[in-house]
């Protein structure tokens, strides 16, 4: 009796009901392949539910239709319904569904009942399938159910899955692609079992309905956001996305003729919807920069809408001779949409990133984010002399006015060329955000631009953001730059020192600044060692704003658990402290819970990583201290396992 007590209870008639509903639809699904797509539902898809025998399965009138189903069960028991079917039948059911909704819709509209009225009554049920794609798709894909959007976007979870879905699959038939034993049609590529299963529930998929061409045919209307591998960019390819509406592209290794004229085919098509580009590994030589960019002109229009263009880790001018592509300047003068242009690691040399200035400064485009790193260009703003800088200014008020980000990193600049550079900073009045990190400008360089920031952060809109990593400061530098920071009224919200070597002196001055409620400090690898960390625990303010702070590879040992815990007492609006790779000893851990115990506050993460003498087993006890489930402090997960941090050069 005890036995049948532990049993788990009987299911009731309605689910047992539910369950044999699902197991039809999943199984006439499946024996179909998702169907062969008679109908067209709104939004361009074909529909899933169209199977006839000339398909080898039974014919119409045995099948459950979905469409029979979504109108013979009432709402509530359609969406129980819903969460029991895997993907292939639950599109059928949400088509059918939505048929449902247009045709009540209809019917209200008849009566005199307003649209906006008519949506809260019928539409909103017939949404609520949105959370069982969100189901779907976080079950496929655990690692990737944070979209990234905030809370007051929408996410279309049944776009989403299958956007992802059909990237699966064309990464699947890039690997095929690439083999030198591969010559057939890309179209015809099968599609393994294993991701076919994911959405059909089923490992006995039918070879036509498993194939590329298929896939692309029932799911492309749902594509938005597309990465293509330079094998896949060919006019097969351009046929089999047609049904897309591209408004993000990213190309991978486009080097050959062909894959160049199939990249355009494919932007000319999307000319109308494209608004961001991205090229990563590509052969972009002048002629074919100026082929690429032809493409994405409209149809009748000088103009093109790219919003984002970017090119990373792409050669994109000759040397012998030196050839510039006159397309790419022309692209950024006819673009009165573009808002942000990286180029990173193009190969590119000072006399091109001159001609890009001068074409933006001279343009109308309202762009808010440049990008222009890891590039060796020392010495191009010099032949911007002070005359033509000026002529040019006067006419580049959108430019100059409309940037708000500014990155410049790794592109061998000379405390030379801070000073041409300060020339232009300073009319920048919406700047927010500089990285000049990785270019050797010295003490100098940032002496020359400490007048540009003490204006830029008191302006109306401040500078924001400030990140001068690796550039060859010394602690001379750098405390003159944080005496400039504290003094002003208006804090930096960040700031990044981070692998400059600078030593235990500049830790009075971090101090200090740290009552300038200045929210991130990132200073890694900067040479605090024990002593630096004395001083900055005994000169902590009593009250500190920061929320993020990274101290992390300084050689710290104990000091730097006793700032730690002194620092989780004086900032209440603390998130984060990264303490890692600072040959902290074992007794760290007691040192800093005993600072936990008096209150958590905001704190979520003390990250101790890379510290050889601390492990989960030394003192356990900090495993109490929790926030939203996960502990506090990230410790290496075993002694043995962990090796040391190596900081020697």
């Amino acid at each position: 009796m005890e036995e049948l007590s532990k049993k788990a209870p009987a299911p009731s008639l309605l689910s047992l009901c539910l369950d044999t509903v699902a197991a039809r639809l999943i199984s006439d699904n499946a024996g179909a392949g998702g169907g062969v797509g008679r109908t067209v539902w709104p939004g361009g898809c074909s529909g899933l539910g169209g199977f006839s025998e000339d398909d080898g399965g039974e014919s119409d009138d045995d099948r459950l239709q979905p469409e029979e189903v979504a109108e013979g069960l009432p709402w509530e028991l359609l969406h129980r319904l819903a969460s029991r079917l895997p993907p292939v039948a639950l599109e059928s059911l949400h088509h059918a569904a939505h048929a449902r909704c247009c045709s009540s819709a209809k019917t209200t509209s008849g009566l005199g009942v307003q649209d906006g009225d008519r949506r809260g009554v019928k539409r909103s049920r017939c949404e609520d399938f949105n959370t069982t794609w969100q189901l779907l798709f976080k079950l496929r894909w655990p690692l990737y159910g944070n979209t990234g959007h905030n809370n007051l976007v929408t996410v279309d979870w049944q776009q989403k899955y299958w956007e992802k879905h059909l990237q699966e699959c064309l990464d699947e038939a890039a690997e095929c692609a690439f083999l030198p034993s591969f010559c057939g049609s890309i179209g015809e590529l099968s599609i393994s079992a294993k991701i076919m299963n994911s959405i059909y529930q089923s490992m006995d998929t039918s070879q036509h309905h498993s194939r590329l061409e298929y896939q692309c045919s029932k799911f492309g209307c749902y594509v938005r956001c597309l990465r293509l591998q330079g094998v896949l960019c060919t006019a097969e390819t351009y046929d089999l996305l047609q049904q897309c509406k591209l408004e993000r592209l990213m190309f991978i290794r486009i080097i050959s003729d062909p894959e160049v004229n199939g990249a355009c085919l494919l932007l000319s098509w999307h000319a109308e919807t494209l608004l961001s580009l991205e090229f990563i590994h590509c052969q972009l030589y002048p002629t074919v920069i100026d082929k690429i960019c032809r493409s994405l002109f409209q149809k009748g229009s000088q103009s093109h809408g790219i919003q984002r263009f970017s090119i990373k880790s792409s050669q994109i001018c000759e040397t012998k001779p030196l050839t510039i592509s006159s397309g790419l300047l022309n692209f950024l003068s006819s673009g009165k949409s573009l808002h942000l242009l990286s180029l990173n690691d193009t190969k590119m040399q000072s006399s091109l990133a001159q001609m890009i200035i001068h074409t933006l400064l001279e343009s109308s485009c309202d762009l808010h984010t440049l990008e222009i790193s890891e590039n060796n260009i020392a010495g191009w703003l010099s032949k911007l002399n002070k005359s033509s800088t000026n002529s040019l200014a006067l006419k580049s008020d959108i430019f100059m006015n409309s940037l708000s980000v500014l990155n410049l990193r790794e592109n061998n600049l000379q405390k030379a060329d801070v000073v041409d550079l300060h020339k232009i900073l300073i009319k920048m009045p919406n700047l927010r955000d500089l990285d000049i990190s990785g270019n050797p400008i010295m003490d100098e360089g940032i002496r020359s631009m400490i007048p540009f920031i003490s204006w830029s952060i008191q302006k109306e809109n401040p500078l924001l953001r400030l990140t001068v990593e690796n550039c060859e400061l010394s602690s001379i530098g750098v405390i003159t730059l944080l005496e400039c920071l504290t003094t002003v009224k208006q804090p930096l919200d960040v700031l990044s020192i981070a692998d400059n070597h600078l030593g235990s002196s500049v830790a009075a001055a971090m101090a200090k600044f740290l009552s300038s409620h200045v929210r991130a400090l990132n200073a890694t690898d900067i040479g605090l060692g024990t002593f630096g960390f004395q001083i900055l625990e005994e000169a902590l303010p009593t009250e500190v704003a920061l929320s993020h702070i990274n101290i992390s590879k300084n050689r710290g040992g104990i000091r730097a658990a006793y700032f730690v815990s002194r620092l989780i007492g004086r900032a209440p609006n603390l998130v984060s402290v990264n303490a890692a790779a600072n040959l902290l000893p074992p007794e760290s851990l007691e040192v800093i819970c005993n600072s936990l115990k008096q209150g958590t506050c905001n704190l979520e993460r003390v990250d101790l990583t890379g510290n050889m003498h601390l492990s989960s087993s030394i003192f356990p006890a900090f495993l109490e201290f929790k926030k939203h489930g996960k502990p506090i402090l990230v410790v290496p997960p075993n002694v043995s396992t962990c090796a040391p941090y190596d900081d020697d050069p």
